[in-house]
């Protein structure tokens, strides 16, 4: 046989195997043939996309490394009895749901604050952390090294002079933001522990690229956290005029729940290959802050995915009268969609709020191929004006809360590491509602007829930047 005929037998061959990969390890229908297609398509070129790319080789390490302590799916507070006597009788099936999806109890005695935009956040965590005496765990996507970076380095080198143990956790690729980056800084401050989560830069990361931890967490002396979408960076300092403005909002939690957010750190501290430790726990032994019902549920590569999506689809069944969703991004698959329509055919009022223009090439596009479908079916769109909202926030029926660092686009949905907070609050939910009215009044709302007849160069162009959804 000559070296071609050779060269080609090993190329089927390694055709035939991984498309047996693709066959045996992917759920998705629409994902495996998209893969097997390549492969087949563009014989090794393919195969070798998919087996960098196309592998989840995140599951079993994260798997092995996560803490197994007895508590983890334990009930944090009162009784399940109590919880349900707080929790509306039509979300009851809801938390039932949820236990299933992630069998982490909720906490009560809690309470929750929003803050808006850097301004307001950013003075308020710094103080925090400048005040801890026990411990500091941060972790975020994005840590610029500019103002807004220098005013947490500076409440952090505070933290540690006091003698708390301060540990910072920032994603391998939302590091690389700014240039240069604010590695350097923070592995200068005496006392403070810092570690990237997945580097990005050597080729042998290349496999991890599209796996990012997007997880917005500060948590002080295991009493209080600040929890969210809202990375550091100064456009977020929106009253400073900063060349690129963010509007963001994040929330200011105290009670047993920051005990489950400790857990979260705790598992991506130890995957980031830092070692074991003890987070500093509130187990308060005084009154608790407050009554609200709350728990945290993260999401990501390193397990069965997918929970966060389901509590949404779970909300979207379980709503009477109110949708109200804030999202940056707003990508999600035909499921979501189907789902946000019938909430809006059987009288449930759906609003979704999102920026008028991205901050992502393409997105606008992308978004936009999918709102013919949701205005015919009564599904209401409102585009607010700049600067770039990055909030994160779904309110149903103006009870249940859904907030945190994922967007509703399919990379949150299924490859990045997210974590959000569910709870029942009238106040939270009154302060969020009165937060959501204010962007309404600055916003646009979509007009069916405006998207009924688009020309052929806007259909092709939006649809073909939807195919590009997992990507964004």
């Amino acid at each position: 046989m000559s070296s071609f005929g050779i060269a080609g037998l090993l190329y089927l061959i390694l055709q035939i195997v991984v498309t047996g990969h693709i066959i045996c390890r992917k759920d998705d229908v629409k994902s495996s043939f998209g893969w097997i297609g390549l492969v087949w398509l563009t014989p090794l070129l393919g195969s070798i996309i998919y087996v960098v790319f196309g592998i989840n080789r995140i599951r079993r390490k994260a798997l092995s490394l996560r803490n197994k302590g007895p508590d983890i799916f334990t009930l944090t507070g009162k009784t399940e009895e109590e919880i349900q006597q707080e929790i509306p009788r039509p979300f009851l099936q809801l938390m039932h749901l949820g236990y299933k999806v992630h069998p982490q109890r909720f906490a009560l005695g809690n309470t929750a604050r929003a803050y808006v935009n850097g301004d307001e956040a950013y003075p308020a965590m710094c103080k925090l952390i400048a005040g801890a005496q026990k411990e500091v765990l941060m972790q975020s996507y994005i840590f610029n090294n500019d103002r807004a970076g220098k005013m947490f380095t500076d409440a952090l080198r505070q933290a540690a002079k006091n003698g708390a143990k301060v540990k910072v956790l920032v994603d391998g690729v939302g590091l690389n933001y700014s240039k240069p980056t604010i590695a350097a800084a923070l592995k200068r401050l005496p006392g403070v522990e810092f570690s990237v989560f997945l580097p990005s830069k050597k080729p042998i990361d290349l496999p991890f690229v599209n796996l990012r931890n997007h997880r917005k967490i500060l948590i002080v002396d295991g009493q209080e956290a600040v929890f969210g979408g809202m990375n550091v960076a100064e456009g977020n300092l929106v009253s400073t005029n900063p060349k690129e403005p963010i509007q963001d909002v994040t929330f200011h939690v105290q009670g047993p729940v920051v005990d489950q957010m400790s857990r979260v750190f705790e598992e991506d501290w130890i995957f980031s290959g830092k070692k074991h430790f003890i987070p500093a726990s509130f187990r308060a032994k005084g009154p608790l802050p407050g009554k609200m019902p709350a728990r945290i549920i993260p999401d990501g590569p390193d397990a069965d995915y997918g929970k966060i999506e389901q509590m949404m689809l779970g909300a979207l069944t379980c709503a009477q009268k109110t949708v109200q969703i804030v999202t940056p991004y707003f990508l999600p698959e035909n499921e979501m969609l189907v789902n946000l329509e019938l909430a809006a055919m059987r009288g449930v009022d759906v609003e979704i709020i999102l920026p008028s223009k991205s901050n992502i090439l393409g997105m606008d596009g992308a978004m936009r191929a999918n709102f013919a479908r949701l205005l015919k079916k009564g599904v209401k769109i409102y585009r607010t004006q700049p600067p770039f909202d990055h909030s994160k926030m779904m309110l149903v029926d103006r009870v249940w809360v859904f907030v945190g660092s994922a967007n509703w686009d399919v990379r949150s949905f299924k490859l990045n590491f997210e974590c959000n907070l569910e709870c029942f609050d009238k106040t939270l939910a009154q302060q969020i509602g009165q937060i959501i009215a204010r962007k309404k009044e600055n916003a646009r709302m979509e007009k069916l007829e405006d998207h009924l007849h688009p020309s052929l160069w806007r259909t092709l162009a939006d649809n073909t930047l939807r195919l590009l959804t997992p990507y964004y």
